[in-house]
């Protein structure tokens, strides 16, 4: 996967415990910070998604309810980052 430059503000406190957790795992701090993000997303996705699917558990959905909603949820995200976008300028 391709990589990019970034430049982060960590708390001092994090600072030292992703400098220490590099060198206790003989990493970089960059392949520590990279892994954290990872892992704490990969935790975000999956916990919406298993919620998404315990909701449904009793199979009250049909499918075209289901897309349904998805796409309902779509255009309200997009609604939402349109007014942050213009609230920018």
């Amino acid at each position: 996967m391709a990589k990019r430059a970034s430049t982060e503000y960590l708390e001092e406190a994090l600072l030292t415990a992703v400098r220490a957790e590099g060198y206790r795992s003989e990493r970089s701090e960059a392949e520590v910070v990279d892994d954290v993000l990872r892992r704490h997303l990969e935790f975000l996705l999956a916990s919406d998604a298993d919620g998404a699917w315990a909701r449904n558990a009793s199979g009250v959905l049909t499918g075209d309810q289901a897309l349904g909603l998805a796409y309902d949820e779509l255009k309200a995200m997009r609604r939402k980052r349109g007014k942050a976008e213009e609230a920018a300028f």
